[in-house]
């Protein structure tokens, strides 16, 4: 049985927190301190406990949301064996979202949780609708995260077609460099495709290089 929805609204957004976001937005598609005013009042603050989920699957993600800290993973379940397979990873610094459930708003094909206590700061869909109606800019931003949500999934499937266990774990650790002090070995192991013996045989052979 899946937990209900446990997160908290903090009343309010720290500066720092305001100021990791707006430096975020402005990295991924060149907003700028007056684009970002725009928005400021749209983002909303949330606290997750480790379990609660982002998003269920087979219902529509509604927001968009920037990770303040901790680490969210997205997930299948095998429907014969019952075994949670982890699609993707999303930690500090970084967005969550449900891409193909967010941009056409249709049900999602999987659930995502957080893996550890998370906050984040989000922006509904409809918000977003509004600042792509408003601001050029922020429709540019619109074009790119669905650009984004195409480079992804590729590299997911590119990534398992094309390269070897050890480069995938490389990848990993280049893109979440802290995923090893939160989350247990066992999620990682899912997320790449691989058994825990071959994790850690991985690890020592890297380790000793």
């Amino acid at each position: 049985m899946f937990q209900s929805h446990h997160f908290n609204f903090k009343k309010t957004k720290t500066m720092d927190e305001i100021g990791k976001l707006a430096f975020a937005l402005n990295h991924f598609a060149g907003l700028t301190e007056e684009d970002f005013k725009l928005s400021e009042d749209y983002w909303l603050p949330k606290i997750y406990k480790k379990g609660d989920f982002y998003n269920l699957r087979g219902t529509v993600c509604t927001y968009f949301g920037f990770i303040v800290d901790g680490v969210f993973r997205s997930y299948t379940i095998d429907e014969k064996s019952g075994e949670e397979k982890n699609v993707f990873l999303y930690s500090a610094n970084g967005f969550v979202v449900s891409f193909k459930s967010f941009i056409n708003q249709i049900p999602c094909d999987y659930h995502t949780q957080a893996l550890t206590d998370a906050s984040i700061i989000f922006i509904r869909y409809t918000d977003l609708l509004s600042l792509y109606n408003r601001s050029h800019r922020w429709e540019k931003f619109g074009r790119l995260l669905a650009q984004e949500a195409f480079n992804i999934t590729m590299s997911r499937i590119e990534g398992f077609i094309l390269k070897s266990p050890e480069e995938r774990y490389l990848d990993l650790i280049k893109q979440h460099p802290d995923i090893f002090n939160n989350v247990p070995l066992y999620h990682i192991s899912s997320y790449l495709g691989i058994q825990g013996p071959s994790l850690s045989r991985i690890r020592k052979r890297i380790s000793g290089k």
